[in-house]
């Protein structure tokens, strides 16, 4: 009840009941406070992502020196699966950069494995790789 409603009713102008009466109505055409935000959460319990990843990228990469590592290992760090391609670059920086490779794989709990000769397969965490190649030993 409103001040000015105590008013009019101590003076005797207004009723009671009406007051009684006015207070139900604005009662009723009151909503309830609800946070759009917990709503939103509600719904959302019921929804299920069938994608796992919007974007599923694989990044080729052809380093020519190992300074170009990095680039490959902030790739990884994105989340994004990386093939590497050594076959042009010479064979002690082939192998520094495979051990770079290794160490940035094994900090991400991902896993690199070899393609084919000089090729290798980086991945994040995210990514799981099923199978195995077998190298071809009598053809080449």
């Amino acid at each position: 009840m409103g001040v000015y409603n105590r008013f009019m009713n101590f003076l005797g102008l207004q009723e009671e009941e009406e007051i009684v009466e006015r207070e139900r109505i604005v009662e009723a055409t009151e909503e309830p406070e609800t946070n759009p935000y917990e709503l939103r959460n509600k719904n959302k319990a019921n929804v299920v992502s069938i994608h796992s990843q919007k974007n599923a990228r694989v990044v080729l990469s052809e380093p020519r020196t190992y300074e170009e590592t990095q680039d490959i290992a902030d790739h990884l760090r994105s989340r994004r699966a990386v093939i590497v391609n050594l076959q042009r670059v010479r064979g002690d920086q082939a192998i520094r950069i495979v051990d770079f490779l290794s160490g940035t794989v094994y900090a991400l709990n991902g896993s690199i494995s070899k393609l084919g000769p000089n090729i290798f397969l980086c991945t994040p965490d995210s990514v799981d790789i099923h199978g195995h190649i077998s190298e071809m030993m009598g053809e080449e």
